[in-house]
């Protein structure tokens, strides 16, 4: 299987990232890639991107070395009840919004007024809660990928929320970055795509690159659907096609600009 787009990658605007927007494009360009998604960290991640960063993306070519840029972000959610930290004035200036779970935001803040104030940790996620802020995530007409949702840090009901994901066309990200950065999650990323699989729910591989030479690698999840048999009609970001397909029908890209 050949993937033609990487949905998931961070630039120096992120800190604890090393290459610029230009020199991630240039590497899917030499990947052959079709697309690929700028998803710098949202506000409430440490190293955050600055204020104006998202809002200014729109001078952002649309592409560049003959590649696709989808203009995004990696928003994190903050609680149970589905909020996140993407700022709305700057969803006018967004593609494409990934969404994941990172500890140093989940349920350390509270929403209040327009903004968020941090809040003493109270104990470890629950199952049950974890599981309620992903149903609540299916819900946000806005997000299109579910960010390495397997972290071992933060199970779920894979069962309950996963023929969610697929209902409101949601992309169940396999991450690339799992196995070797969090490799105690790999099981659970299998487990969730052979749900996917079972239940029919479209996915995407992502290499969720934070150094240019990462951009549009992903042997090991491509090993893994190879394993279990994943059909690659259900890989949205396995054909041209098929993924401008996705492009049209649930987000702007091609309205317009």
């Amino acid at each position: 299987m050949k993937l033609i787009a990487d949905t998931h990658t961070h630039t120096i605007a992120s800190t604890h990232a090393y290459s610029t927007l230009q020199e991630n494009v240039s590497a899917a360009a030499k990947m052959g890639l079709y697309a690929l998604a700028v998803t710098d960290h949202g506000a409430l991640m440490p190293g955050a991107p600055g204020r104006w960063y998202f809002e200014n993306l729109r001078v952002v070519p649309r592409k560049l070395d003959g590649v696709l840029v989808l203009r995004g972000e990696e928003a994190d959610l903050v609680d149970a009840e589905g909020h996140t930290d993407l700022i709305p004035t700057d969803l006018e200036t967004l593609d494409w919004v990934v969404a994941s779970i990172h500890r140093q935001v989940f349920r350390r803040y509270v929403p209040v007024g327009n903004g968020f104030r941090p809040v003493e940790l109270p104990g470890p996620a629950t199952k049950e809660e974890v599981t309620q802020a992903w149903l609540n995530i299916a819900k946000n007409p806005r997000v299109n990928v579910i960010g390495h949702s397997g972290t071992a840090e933060y199970p779920y009901d894979y069962e309950t929320v996963i023929p969610e994901f697929g209902r409101n066309a949601k992309l169940v990200e396999l991450n690339e970055s799992t196995f070797s950065g969090r490799k105690s999650s790999v099981p659970n990323c299998r487990a969730i795509m052979e749900l996917c699989k079972k239940c029919g729910v479209p996915i995407i591989v992502n290499s969720d690159a934070h150094f240019s030479t990462r951009i549009g690698c992903f042997p090991n999840s491509l090993r893994l659907l190879e394993e279990i048999g994943f059909p690659e009609e259900l890989v949205v970001n396995s054909s041209a096609e098929r993924f401008e397909a996705y492009l049209r029908e649930y987000t702007g890209v091609f309205r317009g600009e």
